[in-house]
């Protein structure tokens, strides 16, 4: 899992939705990962969190 700092508009709508696996940088709001490769029951969690991210800047790669 990724966010692409440079696409990140700091709305916080990844925390919200799954506030153990994101975070975010007190000096400029860009969202941080927690957990780069949750664990395959967490998968949905990250994609929802992806979903809902309003300027499409979490990737989730998930592992095979």
């Amino acid at each position: 899992m990724s966010v692409d700092d440079e696409q990140c508009c700091c709305s916080g709508q990844c925390v919200l939705a799954a506030p153990d696996l994101f975070d975010q940088r007190e000096e400029d709001g860009i969202a941080v990962v927690l957990v780069a490769e949750p664990t395959a029951d967490r998968y949905e969690e990250a994609r929802t969190a992806a979903r809902h991210c309003p300027s499409n800047a979490i990737s989730v790669h998930e592992r095979d």
